[in-house]
């Protein structure tokens, strides 16, 4: 179909490819998500036994006390509330294999402090037989699994995309906000870092140079580094006219950022449900229907990727021309919006069980919590509108101000979780393990000693494993890792995890 473009373009060709080698290296290949770079996390390779020539190797140089990958964040460990050497006594490999295997679902508090474990600016670990950069691919494909795009991509851009694993995550996360012409400018100037074929002929079309795409893909698709879905995806979008001639294209079911973006282009867009929550940002932009927008901001807000107010934003920018589902959740906040706005209390006290209700499940209580709890806490409600606002102020970043105020309107274990008080008795197994953890934090013999050993960075987040688990079954494990956070000085996080584990309905 591009066979009249190839014609004399020998000399064109070697220009297109200069600096690639692409006859003499095997092609990357466009997987489900993020350009191979999660789904197969690079590693170094391995060092050959034997020298193969006389010629010197190559060399990579390196200041002795220069900027280490795995130290790189947006965080200040004070800012964060760590001590700089956390990592310090573990090994690059074991932190990362913890960080991965983290669960996004937590607890907001828990899912909280993950995310500052993500972006702190800590010291490296102190195992020096491993490569540079472990820790930090850990913290970006944790970020992008949780659908953290903006975060990610400030954290890629403090650390310099410019190795290969990196660059990958880079243009994958450009595509999906909408910055890919930056990382085209960055892939045209260094061609040999494009982390698949189709990535350099998405660019080459960018940057205006559609014969040179055109002849690219036809190349590629001879020598096949280009696969049939991709080839037939890639003329539709250097060619938009094919697109009313042509048989109707396949549907991906797990798209690359690229993929997704190519439909886009041609006016296919494919929907993100189903998809990695990455995935749904691309959902957020002004272009999407509201609902879809709605839709994505909620998932998003549920794992901490979007703040609160702008989940706010997004449920009040019109009025719902429908009902059910999403629409009553929308009419349900906005109702509870404009009587807060209105400062009256009966109508307040009307709305807010209805909204409390729908965001409860939709398991965003905290974000509303952080929305409306400190205000709606002292307001003065009675009734069962009086307790939901108690609670959404000791969900809140307030709570231990709503606790003091409280008093005796509130449960005796919650007051002293929030306040720092004496936390005894406990009528059901869990408040016997929380209790358990404020009265006299223990930990396995396991776990002291690595705690002995200096390997708090791990007992850290085996402790957020332990609570995320324990909320789900064995409430033994709640009281070991809010024992552990106690014991770490994390001792906000353990009290708002308790008022999370009390309050919200997590259980199995």
């Amino acid at each position: 179909m591009f066979a009249k473009r190839l014609a004399g373009s020998a000399t064109a060709l070697g220009l297109i490819w200069g600096g690639m080698a692409l006859a003499e290296e095997a092609p990357l290949s466009v997987i489900d998500w993020l350009s191979d770079s999660v789904a197969a996390p690079a590693v170094p390779a391995a060092v050959a036994p034997m020298a193969d020539s006389a010629a010197p190797q190559d060399v990579t140089v390196s200041p002795l006390d220069g900027p280490r990958l795995d130290a790189v964040g947006l965080l200040s460990p004070g800012m964060a509330g760590l001590t700089p050497d956390l990592w310090h006594h573990s090994a690059a490999s074991d932190i990362a294999r913890l960080l991965r295997s983290e669960r996004a679902d937590v607890l907001p508090s828990v899912q909280a402090l993950l995310y500052t474990l993500l972006l702190a600016e800590l010291d490296p670990p102190g195992t020096s037989d491993e490569a540079d950069g472990v820790v930090l691919l850990a913290r970006l494909d944790k970020l992008l699994e949780m659908g953290a795009l903006d975060q990610a991509q400030a954290l890629l851009e403090r650390a310099g995309p410019t190795e290969p694993s990196l660059f990958r995550r880079w243009f994958d996360v450009s595509l999906l906000t909408g910055h890919e012409d930056r990382a085209c400018a960055a892939m045209r100037a260094a061609p040999a870092i494009a982390p698949t074929f189709q990535s350099r002929i998405f660019c080459l079309a960018r940057g205006g140079d559609w014969n040179a795409a055109a002849l690219s893909l036809e190349t590629g698709g001879a020598l096949g580094h280009v696969s049939d879905e991709d080839f037939a995806l890639m003329a539709r979008f250097l060619d938009p006219e094919l697109t009313e001639e042509d048989y109707p294209l396949t549907m991906p079911t797990r798209p690359s950022p690229l993929v997704f973006r190519m439909f886009e282009a041609i006016g296919e867009p494919l929907p993100t449900t189903g998809l990695p929550l990455a995935f749904a940002q691309a959902d957020l932009r002004n272009t999407s229907g509201w609902k879809s927008r709605v839709e994505a901001a909620e998932r998003l807000a549920r794992s901490g990727a979007i703040s609160p107010n702008r989940l706010l934003g997004i449920y009040t920018e019109r009025r719902p021309a429908a009902s059910g589902g999403i629409w009553d959740r929308v009419a349900a906040v906005q109702a509870l919006d404009v009587a807060v706005l209105s400062g009256e209390p009966d109508q307040i006290a009307a709305a807010l069980p209805p909204a409390w209700e729908v965001m409860q499940r939709s398991e965003l209580e905290v974000p509303f919590a952080e929305i409306y709890g400190e205000r709606l806490a002292s307001m003065g409600l009675t009734g069962k509108s009086g307790q939901i606002a108690l609670r959404l102020g000791l969900l809140s970043g307030a709570y231990e101000t709503v606790a003091r105020a409280a008093g005796g309107d509130a449960p005796a274990m919650m007051v002293a979780i929030a306040t720092g008080g004496s936390v005894t008795g406990g009528a059901t197994q869990l408040e016997r393990a929380i209790a358990s953890a404020f009265a006299t934090p223990r930990v396995t013999p396991a776990m002291q000693a690595r705690l002995n050993e200096g390997r708090s960075g791990e007992a850290l987040l085996e402790a957020l494993r332990l609570i995320t688990d324990g909320a789900r079954g064995d409430v033994s494990d709640i009281s070991e890792g809010l024992s552990l956070l106690r014991l770490l000085g994390l001792e906000d996080t353990a009290r708002r995890a308790a008022l999370e584990l009390l309050i919200l309905e997590r259980r199995g």
